[in-house]
């Protein structure tokens, strides 16, 4: 399968700033469902990274956006990974598990983020 690349805009090319997306309050809360906590998740906060189970239809600038504003860090980038539920037998029938997505959050030097407490 080939894959075609958008074709980016000029401001975005020439390096200036992304305008920050206007997210509803109750937006924000949609897109953030909860922390990740792994082992793997515990060992990125080393590299100020957080990682959060978001919501399956969300953007980068979505996430960002509710990064931001529910924990008033400055987010340096977002990565995104979509992972497909797997099929599964439970007592001999057949089911599957639901996709997910997450989300790797970068902060800014200096920022943090402690999600043990909650919002």
């Amino acid at each position: 399968m080939i894959r075609f690349r958008r074709k980016r805009p000029a401001a975005a090319e020439a390096g200036e700033a992304e305008k920050p997306q206007v997210v509803s309050r109750e937006r924000l809360y949609e897109v953030l469902r909860r922390p990740l906590i792994t082992e793997k998740a515990t060992m990125l906060s080393e590299y100020n990274q957080v990682s959060f189970l978001v919501a399956p239809d969300a953007t980068k600038g979505e996430i960002r956006a509710a990064v931001e504003q529910l924990f008033r860090v400055k987010v340096k980038a977002v990565n995104t990974l979509r992972s497909a539920g797997k099929v599964k037998r439970f007592r001999g029938r057949l089911g599957r598990r639901i996709d997910t997505k997450k989300a790797i959050v970068t902060l800014a030097e200096g920022q943090s983020i402690d999600i043990t407490t909650g919002l």
